[in-house]
């Protein structure tokens, strides 16, 4: 394939962004002349996004658009004009770049984007994480050439013909952390089990303050790293404080985000990780292939919520819903995957069968055909 251009489209949460970083990455290394551009929103993970982006060597430009939500607000009224604005900023953006295709990970920051590609006829290849797609790409779907998904549950919201299964592309170094140096970076020790506790790239309070309250027994069996999210970092360290613990010491550390290099090795010290079930974070959990807890965002059948039952339909994790996040049950089902052996053998083979280690090259080959058939 000679020289070729393709846009990342999408936005709204870290889940959208890195797998683009993924995808473009592996494409890089097969076809090293690939020139990216990627189109994002400044809003919500905007910052983190154009960062990310900038530490690979992608450009990015932002527009404008409105959130697709599934609830009532006065931002509609204004998100009537965004959406029409961003179609407009993207066809000014792709004209001015000329892509070959474009790559969409979803979010509301990518569909102005693809609908400004199908009105250029420039193929799109869409890619949705969830068990459960949101409604974003849905919409982007009926615009795409081809659309992979990661759960075979979400196919049959796209065209059948159109649709495959990839698995979710992550990036390769979130499954070579280090397990002696993440003992050392966090000062814990190999005599004892590490609980791992994240609350998606944001944090959650819900699952800070059940681990907060629970310190006192667990660090009778464990020592725990806890990635609190920066808005809940301070919360969480003065709760885990009142009940006797100040980080860093009493093998608790609490941390208000890691690095790739730090994640990679937090996942590599972990014997059972408690967590949201956001996409990103269910396959990298898999790819690591780690007993886990998943603590879905209660909002009725949620995207996180359809992911972590998928999971344990197969047997390869155990769901705590929120509301029964307290502190005995919590405790119990810790305890429990701690003293069986046999259950946590089951658990990590089974998720594992989740993970799909070629997801990235799947996806690459997707948007190299579709370029050739254009």
């Amino acid at each position: 394939m000679s020289k070729k251009r393709i846009v990342l489209a999408g936005g709204g949460s870290g889940g959208h962004v890195f797998p683009l970083i993924a995808v473009a990455e592996e494409l890089e290394a097969q076809y090293p002349d690939t020139e990216f551009l990627y189109i994002g929103t400044s809003a919500q993970m905007g910052k983190v996004a154009e960062e990310a982006m900038s530490e690979i060597g992608i450009p990015t430009k932002n527009i404008l658009t409105g959130k697709l939500r599934r609830y009532f607000s006065m931002q509609y009224f204004l998100d009537f004009f965004r959406v029409p604005i961003g179609i407009v900023q993207s066809l000014v953006y792709l004209l001015q770049f000329m892509p070959d295709a474009v790559f969409s990970k979803g979010g509301y920051a990518s569909v102005p984007v693809v609908i400004a590609a199908w009105l250029y006829h420039i193929p799109v290849l869409t890619h949705d994480s969830d068990a459960v797609p949101g409604w974003a790409n849905r919409i982007c779907g009926k615009f795409s050439r081809y659309v992979a998904v990661s759960y075979s549950t979400s196919k049959k919201y796209f065209i059948a013909n159109k649709t495959v299964v990839t698995g979710n592309p992550i990036r390769t170094e979130m499954t070579t952390g280090n397990r002696t140096r993440g003992y050392e970076r966090w000062g814990f020790t190999e005599a004892r089990p590490t609980v791992f506790v994240m609350g998606g790239s944001q944090g959650a309070k819900a699952i800070n303050d059940a681990v907060t309250a629970v310190l006192p027994q667990l660090s009778k069996i464990a020592q725990v790293l806890h990635i609190t999210g920066k808005e809940h970092y301070d919360r969480a360290v003065k709760l885990a404080a009142k009940a006797g613990f100040k980080s860093g010491r009493h093998l608790y550390v609490a941390v208000p985000f890691l690095n790739r290099t730090e994640m990679a090795d937090a996942y590599a010290v972990s014997d059972i990780i408690l967590s949201r079930s956001g996409a990103n974070s269910v396959t990298e959990i898999a790819a690591n292939k780690k007993v886990a807890i998943f603590v879905p965002i209660p909002q009725g059948l949620s995207q996180q919520y359809m992911n972590a039952y998928e999971i344990a339909k197969i047997g390869g994790a155990l769901v705590l819903e929120e509301q029964n996040l307290g502190r005995r049950i919590l405790m119990e089902k810790i305890e429990e995957l701690l003293h069986n052996r046999e259950l946590r053998k089951q658990l990590q083979e089974k998720i594992y069968t989740f993970y799909h280690k070629d997801a990235a090259k799947k996806i690459v080959a997707g948007i190299v055909k579709m370029i050739e058939e254009n």
